[in-house]
């Protein structure tokens, strides 16, 4: 059984903030900014192909639901939702979870770089995806 598993289980401790019969929000333990909120599916799914529509959409309201709390209670200005799908994409447990990361003006969190297509590169690719 996966950590999420056991914590929606009550097998392990959490910092519980919303829960109904398809969700659970709680805060992440080692935070990004304080207020860092996971939002995961209670029916285990590894990642966001395995999940139910029913349960994605339960998920992306509770996203949706967190990030007003962040913004309305805790007072930040914005935040980020992240899902990192898989391993190479930094997911590390193994159970659909999304970020909800509060995020301050020059808070000092970079995102990813950016680069060009090469010539052609973005029409390969296009045939490849509507293949």
């Amino acid at each position: 059984m996966c950590i999420f598993c056991q914590i929606i289980a009550d097998e392990i401790p959490s910092y519980k903030i919303y829960e109904d019969e398809k969700i659970l929000a709680f805060l992440d333990i080692k935070p990004v900014h304080p207020g860092h909120i996971l939002v995961i599916p209670k029916k285990h799914a590894q990642n966001i192909e395995d999940v139910s529509e029913e349960d994605l959409t339960a998920v992306i309201l509770g996203v949706k639901k967190m990030g007003k709390l962040i913004k309305n209670n805790l007072n930040y200005p914005s935040y980020n939702v992240i899902e990192n799908n898989d391993s190479a994409a930094g997911q590390e447990i193994p159970h659909l979870h999304f970020h909800i990361i509060p995020r301050l003006e020059n808070d000092g969190l970079n995102h990813w770089s950016h680069r060009e297509y090469n010539p052609g590169e973005a029409e390969e690719i296009l045939k490849k995806l509507k293949n």
